[in-house]
């Protein structure tokens, strides 16, 4: 299993990157997440990883935090229906924190509202991951003391109203980035509208 890489970053997209490790190239799926972290190319760069190997092709998963890669891993190891391409879109689609805060809350609604998931896998994610022994009481203790921010949340739910006009959630995600950065303090509305404008 290969657990890390360490390189320099040739290349990097909000869904992949290319890593020189020793003169090799290594393709590293990941998602929007950990693309929001990444350095400048040209750079050295630790990425965690996780290999899926299918009969087709050893494809590298790659996560700029342990709390991602514990999620990714979780999703496709223990929620029946969930693989590693809904994984991906569940972290580019929020933060690892409102995502634990909408498990220990029963938020179906919320859940479904990430890509590539629908009600009945927004429900078998509650039921599957809740009834990990230990899970839901610790991530309960967590979401209280790591509660997602403000700005999260708002990130969060300007991305989806987007996402939900029809914008795909790179683009989505890349606008509301760039309106946050013009005015911090835009209620979600004025965020939606600004990146609105940016995407047209």
């Amino acid at each position: 299993m290969i657990t890390h890489l360490s390189g320099t970053l040739v290349e990097s997209l909000p869904t992949h990157i290319v890593l020189d490790v020793g003169g090799v190239g290594y393709h590293v799926l990941i998602p929007l997440s950990s693309y929001d972290k990444l350095p400048a190319t040209g750079t050295q760069l630790k990425i965690l990883t996780h290999l899926a190997i299918r009969e087709d092709a050893h494809v590298l998963y790659g996560f700029m935090s342990a709390a991602e890669r514990d999620l990714f891993r979780l999703l496709v190891n223990h929620v029946s229906g969930i693989g590693p391409k809904t994984a991906l879109d569940v972290l580019s689609g929020t933060s690892v924190a409102s995502f634990k805060a909408c498990v220990v809350a029963g938020d179906v609604a919320a859940l479904s509202r990430t890509k590539g998931i629908g009600k009945k896998t927004a429900e078998r994610i509650v039921v599957e991951l809740k009834d990990k022994v230990g899970i839901a009481a610790a991530w309960e203790a967590a979401s209280t003391a790591h509660a997602p921010s403000a700005e999260d949340a708002k990130i969060t739910d300007a991305v989806l109203a987007l996402i939900a006009l029809g914008y795909k959630q790179v683009d989505a995600h890349k606008a509301v980035k760039q309106a946050v950065a013009k005015t911090p303090d835009a209620a979600v509305e004025s965020l939606v509208t600004a990146a609105l404008k940016l995407l047209l």
